[in-house]
């Protein structure tokens, strides 16, 4: 017996670190987007945007058509993504960018017992304790948030979206690592983006219409941005364990801070600080309790 030495998923951290950089920049481009024509129709035109771009990557590369199983697997991921996009797009245009990145650390913490719902892993009293600190640090954030007087009803709207948002994105986190062992990168991106473009077009009849000229291009930035960071989050978690990639997840909130400063003024408070501490700190707690040795 041996144990299997953690250094192989060091490269796949690195990637993964860099696609959280990579969607950070993407969350601040959409910031403004949906600020400026809503989020339907910013998620809808990217969405066909990012179909067409991971087409002629998938035509190129791979022309891998997915069973009836992994097609499955590609809408019901989708449908998943649409959720998250829409509620924490729709809450970030309403709450400062760091606030909302530091909710969204929750995430890795319902993941861990979705786990267990979904795959009947065994929840240890860590993760449990972990869980704690982690509703004590979203506790903090929305304290700071409705501590004063100043607060208002898109603040606390918000708020629940972006809530909302975290729990699909646990769900999200679980069906990554899923996802990445039946199907390549490429094969992944595209036909999640066109099912993904099929059901946002469902509503198109009622709520689509045409952006002015001056957002297209913006619009296409944050699409590169996207599908880069898809793909290389896809690589990673092809190639290594979700325990050793779900921590760079934290790494959004310091990109979140300085985007949000530089691009949209936003000062950062005490209680987004303490609160995103005590969440990370307890993601850190939980992933370390997951952490077995893998015996050959």
């Amino acid at each position: 017996m041996h144990v299997r030495s953690t250094a192989s998923a060091t490269i796949p951290v690195l990637v993964c670190t860099l696609a959280i950089f990579l969607l950070s920049a993407m969350d601040a481009g959409m910031k403004s987007l949906v600020l400026a024509a809503g989020v339907y129709n910013i998620v809808l035109w990217r969405s066909l945007l990012a179909a067409i771009a991971s087409a002629a990557g998938w035509a190129v590369n791979s022309r891998v058509r997915p069973d009836l199983g992994a097609m499955r697997l590609h809408a019901l991921r989708a449908a998943i993504v649409g959720i998250v996009i829409i509620t924490f797009f729709w809450g970030l245009a309403r709450l400062p960018l760091a606030e909302a990145i530091g909710l969204s650390f929750i995430a890795p913490l319902f993941a861990l017992f979705l786990a267990a719902l979904l795959l009947g892993e065994r929840i240890r009293a860590q993760a449990v304790w972990a869980a704690m600190l982690g509703f004590a640090g979203v506790a903090a954030i929305v304290a700071g948030q409705f501590g004063g007087a100043a607060y208002t009803q898109d603040t606390l709207l918000g708020t629940l979206s972006i809530l909302i948002s975290t729990i699909f994105y646990g769900f999200n986190l679980v069906l990554t690592r899923k996802q990445a062992q039946i199907a390549k990168p490429i094969d992944i991106m595209f036909f999640q983006n066109l099912c993904l473009l099929i059901i946002m077009s469902l509503a198109a009849p009622w709520l689509a219409s045409l952006l002015p000229p001056e957002l297209w291009p913006p619009l296409m930035g944050v699409t590169a941005l996207s599908l880069t960071g898809q793909y290389l989050m896809s690589w990673a978690y092809a190639r290594a364990e979700a325990q050793y990639l779900i921590s760079t997840e934290y790494t959004a909130f310091i990109w979140a801070i300085a985007l949000g400063w530089f691009f949209f003024g936003e000062a950062v408070s005490w209680e987004t600080l303490a609160g995103a501490g005590l969440i990370i700190a307890g993601c850190w707690i939980a992933a370390r309790a997951s952490m077995q040795p893998v015996e050959d």
